[in-house]
């Protein structure tokens, strides 16, 4: 029982964690077992259990959240035993995680423009989704080389038509990225193609040039897209901590986020992020991305997310 009323005289879990030899503790939910094992205060098990909250990237206010709700239920529900706390942990974290797969609509001409800051991943990330859908059956599929800003952005896109097999709508580096849009568009729809995978800039430097770019991209597309589906898809690198908390909220306020893919997930350690948008922004996330290669890229699963980050005894 971790209830004790001896004076805690353990180390903070930050100290631990500095001790613990690499691989060790990864999951959270193992992490959390091992503050049962000390004798404490009821309020000294909250405070270790909110800085590892903190530590896999929830964020201080979510953590904070939940760690509130999660006192109020153990006490209501009379729980003190490990599992049932941790299996009300999860709960709570269940309850704040959203998932979506956005499939291609039969006889309509799909946009998906794809958003994030440079260095995420969004160019790979756009060839394994093409790779994704091509096995799924969807096959004329194009890309849209929008990001016209970043020296050998449109080259890198390029490449990875080539590796996918998908036709890449480009123009000189420098072009206005509304223009290749509506090129993008107009020539789908000529050559009926199914769906258009979109890359964009990410200068997060210059905050204001960055979102009225969107902006007009977004306005091109509404324009243009007829009865069509339009989807805008944020990718963000797990291993940013609340930085891609701020991204994910600049670019929802720029164009309203419809889903979230994550690159760079190892799983375990620091899947909080996920946890702390969800809650705050309640975007879904659609895909995590494992590897480097195109076959890397698997549709999120609320059930797998959930065991791995808090597993419970049997799973």
């Amino acid at each position: 029982m971790i209830f004790g009323k001896k004076k805690r005289k353990e180390k903070s879990p930050r100290e631990e964690k500095k001790q613990s030899p690499p691989g060790k503790n990864k999951n959270l939910a193992s992490r959390i077992a091992s503050l049962f094992k000390k004798d404490g205060e009821t309020e000294a098990f909250y405070e270790d259990l909110e800085d590892l909250l903190i530590e896999s990237d929830m964020g201080g206010t979510v953590t904070m959240e939940i760690s509130s709700d999660l006192r109020s239920r153990v006490k209501k529900n009379k729980i003190s035993d490990q599992e049932g706390i941790i299996r009300e942990l999860r709960t709570l974290v269940a309850e704040s995680v959203k998932e979506d797969f956005f499939e291609p609509e039969e006889g309509k001409l799909n946009l998906f423009l794809i958003l994030g800051v440079n260095g995420v991943g969004k160019t790979t990330s756009i060839a394994k989704m093409a790779r994704h859908y091509k096995n799924r059956g969807v096959k004329d599929i194009v890309l849209a080389a929008a990001d016209t800003f970043r020296a050998g952005a449109i080259d890198q896109l390029k490449i990875q038509g080539e590796r996918t097999g998908c036709r890449v709508v480009a123009q000189q580096p420098g072009s206005d990225p509304g223009a290749v849009i509506f090129d993008t568009i107009s020539s789908a729809k000529s050559r009926g193609e199914k769906l258009i995978l979109a890359d964009t800039a990410g200068r997060m430097h210059n905050k204001k040039n960055l979102v009225l770019e969107l902006e007009k991209i977004d306005k091109v597309i509404k324009n243009n897209l007829g009865d069509g589906v339009y989807k805008k898809i944020l990718v963000i690198d797990a291993t940013t901590g609340q930085n891609g908390m701020q991204q994910a909220e600049i670019f929802h306020e720029a164009v309203g986020v419809d889903g979230i893919v994550m690159t760079k997930y190892d799983s375990t350690a620091r899947g909080g992020l996920l946890v702390s948008i969800c809650r705050r922004l309640g975007i879904p996330f659609l895909f995590l991305g494992r590897g480097e290669g195109l076959d890397d890229l698997t549709p999120f699963d609320k059930e797998v997310y959930l065991s791995e980050l808090i597993s419970l005894e049997g799973e």
